[in-house]
């Protein structure tokens, strides 16, 4: 099977779900805490091309969002969403696991079964 890359932040619970689910069928994974080891444009780019549905879901609307004072309706192109993670990284929506030429967003964590 090939092996499975998950951007995962640790203090998520549907990220660490997520993470749970890969050791429990002994699927061979590399982690990256993305917060710790950003993402550059070029993975941001691979991630969205591999993701479906719209670019905006990969941005998280929530309270840090509104912390900052952003409006959904500004991140709905590729490029948008791109340079908002590229300077929030924090907003990127979690964990993603990426398998082969596929992607999810496992929220909920049992998400990441979709792959397999």
């Amino acid at each position: 099977m090939e092996r499975v890359t998950i951007y995962h932040n640790p203090v998520c619970g549907k990220s660490r779900g997520a993470l749970d689910i890969l050791r429990e069928r002994a699927v061979d994974h590399d982690v990256i805490e993305y917060l710790k080891q950003p993402l550059d444009r070029a993975g941001f780019e691979r991630i969205l091309s591999l993701l479906p549905g719209p670019p905006a879901a990969l941005v998280r609307k929530d309270k840090r969002f509104a912390e900052l004072g952003l409006d959904a309706a500004d991140y709905n192109t590729r490029e948008q969403v791109i340079e908002l993670l590229l300077a929030h990284p924090e907003l990127m929506e979690r964990p993603v696991i990426i398998r082969g030429q596929r992607a999810v967003i496992a929220r909920p964590s049992e998400k990441v079964l979709e792959l397999f």
